[in-house]
């Protein structure tokens, strides 16, 4: 779900619009991009599911520190943190909280991958609803998250300055590239 990331930070700059759209837009991938090294050092790693290589959604995914409950939780404080002294406390906390939607809008999706714990300390249940398994559910509600942002977001602009184009083609720009990130999942699987 990675779209779908995109659509929130939309509707989120809809109610917050003092807040940047790239910092919202980061925010919705903070997780994502600490996996990243982490996944380089193989200290997290991707699997395909049984009977899924190379399908929309067909990763296991041992994201054990950066997509484990307590893990988001820190890190996505942290990522309210680094804006604390620039924005002030109000805009902080928004961030932070957007940064841990990513793990709130991952666990409907991802299998039973994600652990409570950093490193699944404990070996308690991983969590994930799983809507990976139907792509296509997975797909739509990607698709839905998308454009339901673009919207908020198109519609809290035009209201705000309705002679401003710019919002126009920011909302049409965020829809456009949440649906190729979308398309191009769907394609490369």
């Amino acid at each position: 779900m990675i779209a779908g990331h995109f659509g929130l930070a939309a509707a989120t700059k809809a109610v917050r619009p003092s807040i940047p759209l790239w910092s919202l837009m980061l925010a919705t991938v903070w997780l994502d991009v600490l996996f990243g090294p982490l996944f380089a050092a193989g200290i997290e790693r991707l699997e395909d599911a049984p009977g899924q290589h190379g399908v929309y959604g067909g990763s296991v995914i041992y994201a054990d520190y950066t997509h484990s409950l307590l893990g988001a939780l820190v890190l996505s404080a942290l990522y309210g943190l680094l804006f604390l002294r620039r924005w002030g406390r109000p805009a902080a906390f928004i961030l932070a909280v957007v940064a841990f939607s990513h793990w709130l809008l991952d666990l409907v999706v991802h299998r039973a991958d994600m652990p409570l714990l950093p490193g699944n300390l404990g070996d308690l249940p991983r969590l994930g609803f799983g809507a990976w398994r139907y792509p296509v559910i997975a797909a739509l509600l990607e698709v839905a998250l998308v454009v339901a942002g673009g919207y908020l977001y198109w519609r809290a602009a035009r209201q705000a300055d309705p002679r401003n184009k710019r919002p126009h083609l920011l909302a049409a720009g965020i829809v456009a590239a949440g649906l190729a990130v979308l398309g191009l999942n769907l394609v490369v699987s």
